[in-house]
C-alpha cells in the first residue's frame, strides 16, 4: 500500500461503506469525503462524516500506517487541529489531538477488495509497452476524446513554461524566443539542444542585418555550428569560410563546443541540409514571429515555412561531396512537424504570457487540422487500438506515455481510474 493509493481509494470511494466503524467500535457513515489538498496540509479538506448519530465536518488526514501522526508531527501542528478522522490501512498506534483526545480513526484495509489491490500491483510491475496494454482500449470514444483534448493541453502548458523561461533569459524579446526554439526544432532529433545552443550564439538581430546575403546566413549558422573547419575542394564551402571568418570577427563571434552529429539519421535530414533551410527560411521572412500571430490558418503557417535550400544544397547532403540532384525543401512533413513543435508552443505561451485566450484556443484548433505524428510511440499505440487521429491526439498520446505510464502514474489516469476499481475489463 502506498500513500497515494490510499488517497485514490478514498477520494472516489472505491470500498465497502456497509457497517462501517472506528476502530473503537463507533459507526461510521461517510456523508462526503472531502476534497483533496494537493497543498500543505491535511490530505482532504471540507470532509462530513455521522459517527455514533453526530454529524462532524472538517478535514480528513490518511496515512498508510497510523504511527505517521506522530512521525510527521500532526500533534503539535496547527494545520491539524480540526481532524475529523484519520484514515489509515494498518492502525499500529492510538492517535491524539493537542488536549490529548483519541482522533477518531478508520483502519480501511478490511473494506477494500483484493481484486482492486491486485490489479494495482499488476499494472505497478507490468513490463510492457504501457501498464495496462493488456485492457486497452477500455475507455469509451468520447472517454478518450476528454482525456486526449486534457492530455494535448498539459503537454501545451509544459512546454508554455519552458517558452517562458526562454522568454525571460532574452528580456521578454519574442522574436528571439521564436528563433531559439525554431532552431532547436531544425535540429531533431539528435541535434535538437546543439541547434538551440547555436541559435543562442548568433542573435536574431545579427542575423536580420544580413537577410539580403543568403550565402553569409549560412556562414553565421555553419560556422557557429563549427562546420566550415575542415579543410575543403569545392568553391562554395571555401567561401563559406572566407564570410565566416570575417563575420565572426566583426561579431566576436565562436563556434558553439559540440560540433552537431551526423549518425543514425537520413541524410536529408544532415546538420548541413537543416542548417541551410533554417537560413533560407531566416532570408525569406521578416518578423516571423509576427508574421506567424497574424495567420489565421494553419495553410498560412504552412505557407510561411514552404522554404527550400540554396541550388548548392540541391546536389550535396555534406560538404565536398556530390549526390543526386534533389532540391531540399522542407516537405510537408518536417513543416507539420514545426508547426506542432514551435509554432503551437511559442503561440500558446504568448496567450498564456498575454492572458489573450485566442492564442491559446488557435493552438489547440491547428492540432486538430493538422495530421498526426507518426513514430515508435503513436504507432504502439495504434496496435492497442487507440486512436491517432490528428496532431491532438498524436500529442496527447505522447505526453499520455512519457509522463503517465512510464512513471506509473495509473492513479492519475483517465485509463487507471476505469481499470483498477474493477469495471474495466480483464
Amino acid at each position: 500500500m502506498t500513500e497515494r493509493l490510499l488517497q485514490f481509494i478514498w477520494q472516489y470511494q472505491y470500498f465497502n461503506k456497509q457497517a462501517l466503524a472506528t476502530v473503537d467500535g463507533q459507526a461510521l457513515q461517510i456523508l462526503h469525503p472531502g476534497y483533496l489538498n494537493t497543498n500543505q496540509g491535511p490530505d482532504f479538506s471540507e470532509g462530513k462524516i455521522n459517527i455514533a448519530g453526530t454529524i462532524w465536518a472538517g478535514n480528513i488526514e490518511l496515512h498508510v500506517n497510523a504511527s505517521a501522526w506522530h512521525q510527521h508531527g500532526h500533534t503539535a501542528d496547527k494545520n491539524y487541529s480540526n481532524i475529523i478522522l484519520h484514515v489509515v490501512w494498518l492502525n499500529d498506534t492510538i492517535v491524539t489531538d493537542n488536549n490529548g483526545q483519541n482522533i477518531a480513526t478508520l483502519e480501511l484495509q478490511p473494506y477494500v477488495p483484493v481484486i482492486m489491490l491486485q490489479k494495482y500491483k499488476q499494472l505497478m510491475g507490468s513490463q510492457g509497452f504501457i501498464p495496462c496494454e493488456s485492457y486497452l482500449p477500455v475507455l469509451s470514444g468520447i472517454a478518450w476524446f476528454s482525456w486526449k483534448e486534457r492530455l494535448a493541453v498539459e503537454r501545451l502548458m509544459r512546454k508554455a513554461k519552458d517558452v517562458l523561461e526562454l522568454l525571460n533569459q532574452s528580456n521578454g524579446h519574442w522574436e528571439e524566443v521564436f528563433w531559439w526554439v525554431l532552431a532547436k526544432n531544425f535540429g531533431l532529433p539528435i541535434n535538437t539542444l546543439i541547434f538551440q545552443e547555436i541559435a543562442q550564439s548568433v542573435s536574431i538581430n545579427i542575423l536580420a542585418k544580413h537577410k539580403s546575403q543568403l550565402n553569409q546566413l549560412e556562414a553565421l549558422l555553419l560556422g557557429q555550428a563549427g562546420l566550415l573547419a575542415a579543410e575543403f575542394t569545392d568553391t562554395y564551402p571555401i567561401m563559406l569560410q572566407k564570410e565566416y571568418a570575417f563575420l565572426a570577427k566583426k561579431y566576436s563571434l565562436k563556434p558553439v563546443n559540440k560540433a552537431p552529429d551526423f549518425l543514425r539519421m537520413r541524410p536529408a535530414n544532415f546538420p548541413t541540409v537543416r542548417l541551410a533551410q533554417l537560413a533560407a527560411l531566416i532570408q525569406q521572412s521578416t518578423h516571423l514571429f509576427s508574421r506567424v500571430k497574424d495567420a489565421v490558418t494553419v495553410q498560412d503557417v504552412q505557407a510561411l515555412l514552404n522554404v527550400t535550400a540554396n541550388d548548392y544544397w540541391h546536389y550535396h547532403y555534406t560538404f565536398d561531396e556530390t549526390a543526386i540532384y534533389s532540391p531540399k525543401n522542407l516537405g510537408r512533413q518536417m513543416i507539420n512537424n514545426i508547426i506542432i513543435n514551435t509554432v503551437i508552443p511559442v503561440l500558446f505561451a504568448y496567450g498564456v504570457s498575454h492572458n489573450d485566450q485566442k492564442f491559446k484556443d488557435l493552438p489547440v484548433k491547428w492540432m486538430l487540422q493538422l495530421p498526426p505524428e507518426q513514430n515508435n510511440i503513436t504507432k504502439k499505440w495504434k496496435e492497442k487500438e487507440v486512436l491517432n487521429q490528428n496532431a491532438l491526439d498524436s500529442q496527447a498520446l505522447i505526453e499520455l506515455k512519457k509522463n503517465y505510464c512510464d512513471k506509473r502514474l495509473c492513479l492519475d489516469c483517465a485509463v487507471g481510474n476505469k481499470i483498477i476499481p474493477g469495471v474495466g475489463k480483464g
